[in-house]
């Protein structure tokens, strides 16, 4: 190797070349400038650095100068301009086809990690590569905001930034996904998933929702089913809070397990409010805030912009039309499931 860093194959012919340019002064050919560029190619997918290619061009210039040359020296120092470019140009086109084809596989990783029906063997070998291990327990977070986000975007590089910054690699990974942040951690202790919540809310604007730890490679898609559903459900629910977790909201999937028994209650315990002037909205919407402000009147009439005198007759209105009065504890039970119940099925815009 003469001194130089890489194999001779990555100068190869190089000395030949700056001879005869050193004889006649011409530029470099197109076939000469190819065979630097693929010198280039050959040099990044090897794994040598940019430098110790430029500098082995180098040390073959300084030793093959041509002491007796009849062309000027600007000739060969602008052959070996030219042939610098060419591997400079060979060399970044490799590492760009090589960044691409890194982003296909992380996002076809993501993908299949996220939907699942992937085979786990071949699954959890490509999760190493990407810094998870899913023997373990993971948890997903989800974060969504008034726009869709990609990985390359301020607002994912900074939160990106937040959590190395913070944690280190600690086995996470974080991610977008159909315009949404996402954070694949460990679950236990759930500290990174909270800064995560935190440092996506403020950089969004947005929501964010966790779902619950599994183990293994179909617990990272159920974790990230529960929290797109959570976020579903806050959104459908008029939930407030910028951050949901998954494990606080069981009570609502178990609502609507049956969907018929839900609807006949609904039916059966609102229907009659349509008959109200102006329909069902207004008498449903003050039981929901009623319910949400703990029954407690004033609470309830303030973030209405009602008077509490406005809220009692509306209250007594309800009971008048539905039977249910909801300041009794056993009617305010069934009403307040109703409530809920309406909310989950979208009633009285959908009917049921």
């Amino acid at each position: 190797m003469t001194g130089r860093e890489l194999p001779e194959e990555f100068v190869a012919g190089y000395a030949g070349v700056l001879a005869d340019v050193a004889h006649t002064g011409r530029r470099l050919s197109r076939a000469e400038l190819r065979a630097r560029r693929d010198a280039g190619e050959r040099a990044a997918e090897a794994g040598h650095s940019l430098r110790a290619l430029v500098n082995a061009h180098l040390t073959v210039t300084r030793e093959s100068w041509p002491r007796s040359a009849s062309a000027p020296a600007d000739s060969v120092l602008a052959a070996l301009s030219q042939a610098v470019d060419a591997l400079a140009g060979g060399y970044e086109r490799a590492q760009h086809l090589a960044v691409r084809q890194e982003e296909a596989a992380r996002r076809e990783f993501i993908d299949d990690l996220l939907y699942g029906g992937s085979d786990l063997g071949r699954l959890a070998e490509r999760a190493e590569r990407f810094g998870l291990r899913l023997s373990h327990a993971y948890a997903v977070a989800v974060a969504e905001g008034p726009v869709a986000y990609a990985e390359a975007d301020p607002v994912a590089r900074r939160v990106q930034q937040a959590l190395v910054g913070r944690f280190g690699d600690r086995q996470m990974l974080l991610t977008t996904k159909e315009g949404r942040l996402i954070c694949i951690a460990p679950g236990g202790p759930a500290e990174v998933l909270a800064y995560f919540a935190r440092e996506a809310h403020t950089a969004t604007g947005g929501r964010v929702a966790v779902g619950r730890t599994h183990g293994g490679a179909g617990g990272i898609v159920q974790s990230y089913e529960e929290a797109l559903n959570a976020l579903e459900l806050a959104e459908r629910m008029g939930l407030a809070g910028p951050v949901l977790h998954a494990a606080d909201l069981l009570v609502y999937p178990v609502l609507t397990r049956d969907r018929q028994a839900m609807a006949d209650l609904v039916r059966s315990t609102l229907g009659p409010l349509r008959e109200a002037r102006g329909g069902a909205g207004p008498l449903l919407e003050t039981l929901a805030v009623y319910f949400d402000a703990g029954c407690v009147a004033a609470e309830a009439a303030r973030r209405l912009s009602l008077s509490v005198r406005a809220l009692t007759y509306r209250l007594a209105r309800v009971h008048q039309l539905t039977g249910a009065d909801p300041a009794d504890p056993v009617h305010r039970y069934t009403l307040h499931t109703a409530v809920i119940g309406a909310r989950l099925l979208d009633w009285p815009a959908q009917e049921l």
